[in-house]
């Protein structure tokens, strides 16, 4: 055996410039699929990530919140003691954790002249939850720095001609507040998804309270702002569990119970990465097989002389194999050293500054967070390396079925 693996290493020295272009190929082929499926992570990653911008990784709400028929219904009211709990739990969960209370009211904003029926939004506005709101849009004029204020989607300011600066009125009746207000127009937001942009009105939590319900919230929503990667939440579920198990008469619900679509989509990527990722692989087999193929045939002649000389089918059978392994063995190592450095050097996020408002057009943020799961590696190197070996066993036959005495007589 040692005497057929030394034969295997040195054959392929023979065409050295034909080894290297078969071996980087398949280098390739894994560096390729390895930074695909990186970005295939990358592209999850900015979907959860903007899932749960929007929604909070875990919610805080009134038992059956979806059916409730009446406004009232869906309230936390008195929720400082509330508040509290969650932060708690929150705290022993996740790091730097923000809890943010929500209130969501429908209303009527009218400027001097026109009006519109929206969702005016009222929440908690830390710092952090202001940059990743805006992420993909241009704000213009200032953020809501105080009472009063208001902040619209570029397309409803100019749907109300209102412009920053002018009075908004806002009428929100069914409640147990004023039922109405007026607020000044302090900034508005370019959004690349129009739908949005015509639906943005946000202003200060306490605004709201005071227009529909005091000293109340519909939700509360806790963020783990260092969770960028889904790969990387395992936390929320656990959390999630906990404040159940304290708030009996409360719905706690995690980012994957609050939007089972999504959840549904990100569970399609991973099919869909390999069964591409495939397709590469085969044709890194084919030019295996090619090399091989050529290889073999230049060599009858000297096939014939190691048959004759006693050399069993299965002694050139492995040596031909052997060959392909060493071949793709050489490529696979190269390939996935640079494929995992790749994408372990991008993993704290990349942006690409010209792309960004079409990212944001598909719900994803613009700072992408590339990340690989073990079997992701685990089916890059090992299809590569299976393809290649099984690219090789035809021309092994061949080479292992030959004829001494005709294998002798041939010349290419």
């Amino acid at each position: 055996m040692r005497v057929v693996t030394t034969l295997a290493w040195r054959n392929l020295g023979r065409h050295t410039r034909r080894s290297v272009v078969t071996a980087g190929a398949v280098g390739i082929v894994v560096y390729l699929s390895l930074l695909y499926f990186g970005l295939g992570g990358a592209a999850v990653n900015s979907l959860y990530q903007r899932l749960t911008d929007t929604s909070g990784h875990v919610q805080v709400r009134q038992e059956g919140w979806r059916d409730a028929t009446r406004f009232d219904a869906t309230l936390l009211k008195d929720t400082e003691a509330l508040r509290e709990t969650v932060s708690g739990a929150s705290a022993q969960h996740m790091e730097r954790p923000v809890v943010v209370g929500v209130l969501n009211a429908p209303a009527l904003l009218s400027g001097a002249e026109r009006s519109r029926g929206v969702s005016l939004t009222g929440q908690d506005w830390p710092e952090v939850m202001v940059d990743r709101r805006l992420e993909g849009g241009t704000l213009s004029g200032e953020f809501l720095s105080g009472r009063g204020g208001i902040v619209l989607g570029a397309g409803l300011a100019e749907a109300l001609d209102v412009a920053i600066g002018d009075d908004v009125w806002a009428y929100a009746p069914g409640g147990s507040g004023f039922g109405a207000g007026v607020f000044t127009l302090v900034g508005t937001v370019d959004l690349p998804d129009q739908a949005t942009e015509l639906a943005t009105a946000w202003v200060g939590l306490d605004d709201l309270q005071e227009m529909v319900a005091p000293d109340a919230v519909q939700r509360l929503e806790i963020h783990g702002v260092n969770l960028t990667r889904l790969d990387k939440d395992v936390v929320s579920d656990a959390l999630a569990a906990e404040l159940q198990g304290t708030l009996e008469n409360l719905q706690v619900a995690t980012w994957r119970v609050l939007n089972p679509s999504t959840v549904r989509l990100l569970s399609t990527i991973d099919p869909m990465l390999f069964a591409v990722s495939v397709l590469f692989f085969v044709l890194a087999g084919l030019l295996v097989l090619n090399t091989v193929y050529l290889s073999v045939m230049e060599r009858i002649h000297e096939f014939g002389v190691i048959h004759a000389l006693g050399a069993g089918d299965r002694k050139v059978l492995g040596m031909v194999a052997l060959e392909s392994m060493f071949l793709a063995g050489l490529g696979t190592a190269v390939g996935s050293a640079a494929g995992l450095a790749t994408v372990a050097g991008l993993s704290d996020g990349f942006r690409i500054p010209s792309l960004e408002s079409y990212y944001a057009s598909f719900g994803l943020t613009p700072v992408w967070y590339p990340s690989l799961e073990p079997h992701q590696v685990a089916f890059a190197v090992g299809f590569a390396f299976l393809t290649a070996i099984l690219a090789a066993l035809w021309p092994a036959w061949v080479a292992s079925r030959l004829e001494p005495i005709e294998a002798m007589r041939f010349h290419v």
